[in-house]
This record gives structure tokens, sequence and C-alpha cells, in this order.
């Protein structure tokens, strides 16, 4: 097994992060980075103003021989939601609504 930690750019990061597309020209979906922390300082520098790219972990059953994806929120925008972040209602409240 090699050494390091392989990241595989999901399409939402493609589509927010002019970095992620160069990355991709340059060399494919995949890149190996030295490990998990270094892909993560890469996926934090490599996030554009107001929206944020983020390393998850590949489910260990996952066979496309990436360790983890990176991803990005599909909207910059908040306050569209009617609960704030952290608040939850209940099923029978939402059905109310």
């Amino acid at each position: 097994m090699a050494d390091g930690y392989v990241v595989a750019a999901k399409p939402s990061a493609r589509r927010v992060s002019a970095a992620v597309g160069a990355w991709i020209v340059e060399s494919g979906q995949q890149r190996r980075f030295d490990s998990k922390a270094v892909a993560r300082v890469w996926a934090e520098d490599a996030s554009p103003d107001g929206r944020t790219l983020w390393v998850q972990d590949a489910h260990p059953r996952d066979d496309s021989g990436a360790d983890g994806y990176l991803l990005a929120r599909p909207s910059s925008l908040r306050g569209n939601e009617e609960e704030l972040p952290g608040e939850q209602i209940g099923f029978a409240e939402l059905q109310r609504r």
C-alpha cells in the first residue's frame, strides 16, 4: 500500500473552486497528499470566499482507490433556513408547516 492520502474531487468542489479545476486539468480527479492533515490544509487554502471545501473519508467499502473526497457546500447562502444551524424540530411539526 502506498504512503499518503488519496483525495478525489467531487463535482461540488470543482464547481466552486478554480484551484480544484486547475488540479483536475493538470493531474486528473485524484491527488495524493502526504497525509489527511495536509489534504485538509490544501482544501482550506483552495476554498474561495464564502465557500467551504473539506475532506471527508471514503466509506470503508468504497473501491474507487480514494481515501477521501474533496467536497463543497452546494450554496454559500446562509440564513435561508427557518431554523438556525443546530436547532431541531420534530417531524410532525415540520409536516404542519
